[in-house]
């Protein structure tokens, strides 16, 4: 399970998606999702690194959150609290992608967990 992408947190996430086009390069677009969301492209994927995205921030002290690739967030929601953790943010479904949720470690650190499937309702 690795880390495959990022989510930065903006008050003017259309200002945040200038800053990062301005500073670094990146392709960012905006996804007809059901959220306002900003994908971001940091590269070439043959070259190393992940993408992310740019989305509202929801609450005053949300920063950047790393989100893992797990093939089951049941079984990972499972882990998380036995070792200590805790889900912030339940499963949901991301229509077409597949499914989310969000935990802290034992340290407090946010972190997302992405279970994909295309046929997610």
């Amino acid at each position: 399970m690795r880390v495959e992408h990022f989510e930065i947190s903006a008050d003017d996430p259309e200002r945040a998606a200038q800053f990062y086009q301005d500073v670094f390069g990146w392709n960012i677009q905006k996804w007809g999702g059901p959220i306002e969301y900003w994908l971001v492209t940091t590269g070439p994927d043959e070259e190393p690194g992940i993408n992310g995205g740019i989305m509202q921030r929801m609450h005053p002290d949300s920063t950047t959150v790393n989100s893992i690739n797990v093939p089951s967030i049941d079984e990972i929601v499972k882990k998380v609290a036995a070792k200590g953790g805790k889900v912030i943010a339940p499963k949901v479904v991301i229509p077409g992608v597949g499914y989310m949720a969000y935990c802290q470690d034992t340290e407090g650190n946010t972190f997302g967990i992405m279970e994909h499937d295309e046929t997610a309702q």
